[in-house]
């Protein structure tokens, strides 16, 4: 059976300076994000997201901007896709820390676009008979991931498995 799942969230623009938008640089880029109609009743929403646009584009440094909210949720998407796939196969994770790494380039039209995300995922298993099978299933987790298989550019992986006493496998 197919199931469709529906994400509705609101933006709201907080950057009008006085002035709108009579130039380019009048006025701020801040923003929020927020869960938007019945997906949750108010005490599980989750908080407001401070946002912006990237500094090289006059945004605020200290708010998330739509760029790195997707290189998060590509990581994010690999390490739940990941756990379950472990999880499914019966190899112990103890704990999941990572970096993620994006790159967009822009256009001469004044667009641009991402390239590609690299995960770069810390993983430690519980015993070291896990960390060769827990290695494997990065290939698993990636052909999983609703956000990576959504998107048009590549998404790569290179992942460190440990078990809890011993060094680095890589996968």
């Amino acid at each position: 059976m197919i199931r469709t799942h529906s994400y509705d969230v609101t933006v709201a623009w907080t950057g009008d300076r006085g002035s709108g938008t009579s130039g380019y640089r009048e006025y701020g880029r801040d923003h929020e994000v927020a869960v938007s109609g019945d997906e949750a009743g108010d005490a599980d929403r989750p908080q407001p997201i401070a946002g912006s646009s990237d500094s090289a584009f006059r945004g605020d440094p200290g708010r998330w901007n739509p760029e790195q909210l997707l290189t998060a949720a590509l990581a994010q998407c690999h390490m739940l896709s990941c756990l379950h796939a472990c999880a499914a196969a019966g190899v112990v994770v103890t704990g999941y820390a990572g970096e993620a790494h994006g790159t967009m380039t822009e256009t001469t039209d004044g667009g641009g676009r991402f390239i590609e995300v690299v995960l770069r995922p810390q993983v430690t298993v519980a015993s070291p008979d896990m960390a060769g099978k827990a290695a494997g299933l990065h290939r698993e987790a990636r052909e999983k991931c609703f956000i990576a298989s959504s998107v048009n550019f590549p998404v790569g992986h290179e992942p460190v498995v440990r078990a809890a006493s011993t060094e680095g496998q890589r996968g």
